[in-house]
């Protein structure tokens, strides 16, 4: 959410930044509104005023035994005013805000112009390609002839989109997610939670999937959300607070299912499990000071490209570009994993400044420690640490073997019982 105060003060760059994202002016028409809800809430105190003072005077005479009627007229008219004015307002307020949260975030100076994913820059690459002496399968063709990915299966339950693990690679999905939250509790400082997968209306609202995007979410009958990611309510968890400055940055990790109607995506990736209407993921969110987001970010990113080097998954980072870049970030890295089955390099994180975008909608501050009677807004980041189903089919491309066998990395030994090599079961 932006604030009208900023719009208001420099109208010129508002309408640039949004220019960026291929967006039409706004400034004019939004000022135009806070102009209209501003003047309407002067002339309800000037009539409040009068009010009183109308009230004070009257009180006075009928003490004194004068008739009153001619300022008991002028109260009713003025009740009457005050009414219609208090709609204005009212009205001028709603269609102000309604056009405020249909407003993606202010990009980073730093974000490279560009309409879409193909103006997105490389900043790094990490790893070594393996040189395969066999023709690399796809995840889901190793899945198939292990007998350890099922997807007719998931279809007759569920429909498609979804899939059914067995065995060993069910047992390697479970030990992806845990050894990334070990991973970043141990070692990032990020503090385990454990949210609910259904939220209600204004936590969806607070990190920008209400109202844009609801057709992307999945909806109970009694109107609460499924999740598609835990940023919406491990970042929701500090709305309507005043934060400490001394507590930032709060630094939380979570694994839990996502769910995603992935709308607009037909005809993309129907082969296997890369979209999926469920799946699993670690997600990192930071609630930080202001001055220390950037920092945050790159922090986060790291932990992030930390999975990926500690799994040996050669990766490279991307800085996306405006026309690629989220609704609620100021900025984005994403990193993609490269999978030598689909000879292709594919998204498996993605981390996000949204600096006080979030907060603002949430109504999440901090009190500065040196002046209490400071108050700001937060800066809210949040990443993927990674993408379990990702990363799954990601190490099962890398470590395929050439009879169709996948072996365990190193790190995930500990948590496979002894499991070194992923074959079918007898």
């Amino acid at each position: 959410m932006h604030d009208i105060r900023t719009i208001r003060a420099a109208p010129e760059e508002f309408d640039r930044a949004l220019a960026r994202r291929g967006l039409a002016a706004k400034a004019a028409s939004l000022i135009a509104l806070d102009t209209q809800r501003r003047a309407a809430q002067s002339a309800l105190q000037d009539c409040q005023t009068r009010r009183n003072e109308l009230a004070r005077t009257i009180g006075q005479q009928k003490r004194a035994g004068t008739d009153t009627s001619v300022l008991e007229a002028e109260a009713s008219e003025l009740r009457a005013d005050m009414d219609a004015l208090e709609a204005a307002a009212a009205g001028a307020e709603g269609d102000l805000r309604r056009d405020l949260e249909m407003i993606p975030n202010t990009l980073d100076a730093s974000v490279p112009d560009g309409a879409d994913e193909s103006a997105n820059l490389a900043l790094k690459h990490w790893g070594t390609k393996r040189d395969f002496d066999f023709a690399a399968k796809q995840h889901f063709e190793l899945g198939e002839a292990l007998g350890l990915m099922d997807f007719e299966g998931a279809a007759r339950l569920a429909g498609s989109r979804f899939t059914v693990l067995r065995g060993p690679l069910a047992r390697l999905e479970r030990a992806l997610g845990q050894f990334m939250l070990d991973l970043h509790t141990a070692e990032h400082g990020y503090r385990e939670m454990s949210v609910p997968s259904l939220v209600n209306d204004a936590t969806a609202y607070g990190t920008g999937q209400l109202p844009k995007f609801a057709e992307d979410l999945f909806r109970t009958t009694d109107g609460r959300w499924l999740i598609p990611t835990a940023e919406v309510p491990l970042t929701n968890l500090v709305a309507g607070e005043i934060l400490p400055e001394s507590a930032l940055p709060l630094r939380m990790a979570a694994l839990t299912d996502c769910f995603r109607s992935e709308a607009g995506a037909a005809g993309r990736d129907t082969r296997g499990m890369l979209r999926q209407h469920q799946f699993r993921k670690v997600e990192l969110v930071s609630i930080a000071h202001p001055d220390q987001s950037d920092a945050e970010h790159e922090r986060m990113t790291r932990a992030a490209e930390t999975v990926l080097e500690r799994l040996r998954l050669p990766y490279r980072r991307i800085v996306l570009c405006a026309g690629d870049t989220g609704f609620s970030a100021a900025k984005t890295f994403d990193l993609e994993v490269w999978l030598p089955g689909q000879q292709a390099w594919r998204e498996i994180s993605s981390c996000s400044n949204t600096r006080a975008f979030q907060a603002r909608r949430m109504n999440a501050r901090f009190r500065a420690a040196n002046d209490p009677k400071s108050v700001a807004p937060v800066h809210t980041l949040n990443g993927s640490g990674v993408a379990v189903g990702r990363a799954l089919i990601a190490v099962m491309e890398n470590y395929q073997q050439a009879d169709g066998t996948i072996v365990v990395p190193d790190p995930l030994a500990p948590y496979m019982g002894g499991l070194r090599l992923i074959a079918p079961e007898p």
